[in-house]
């Protein structure tokens, strides 16, 4: 009856987002390696990455909120169901580090040439059904 780890993250946000919900659940929940995750991103599979921890009589409860928040779909500013353009699911990734772009490839071999962090990525919507990455368009 101790501590498990729940699920671990490459970013702080991510992690205080569920851990914000869980607790407003009711349950309990710790950030692990945290700050030197903050501090320097590069330690992150150093250490095993932000590792969120909760009690291991909450787990049962804990995967009901996580399932039910993964089925929740995103949406826009004006409460519109983000779908993708390719096959309309709405199983989607948000905030995917794509690397299909001119930009990402320049920069890619750039760092790899001159071992310089970071390298340039474009943040987009994924989707899980079909793989196609897009951005929202802007009216």
């Amino acid at each position: 009856m101790g501590l498990i780890t729940f699920k671990t993250f490459d970013n702080s946000v991510d992690a205080h987002i569920l851990k914000i919900k869980l607790e407003s659940e009711g349950i309990s929940c710790f950030l692990f390696d945290e700050h030197i995750v903050s501090v320097n991103p590069l330690y992150s599979n150093l250490v095993g990455g932000i590792k969120l921890k909760i009690n291991e009589e909450d787990l049962p409860h804990a995967n009901n909120v996580l399932y039910e928040l993964e089925q929740t779909p995103y949406t826009t500013d004006d409460e519109q169901v983000i779908s993708c353009p390719n096959c309309q699911s709405t199983h989607l990734e948000s905030g995917y580090k794509s690397m299909r772009s001119v930009g990402a490839v320049i920069s890619a071999i750039a760092s790899f040439l001159l071992f310089i962090f970071p390298v340039y990525r474009k943040n987009v919507y994924k989707c899980l059904n079909c793989g196609h990455e897009f951005n929202l368009k802007r009216k």
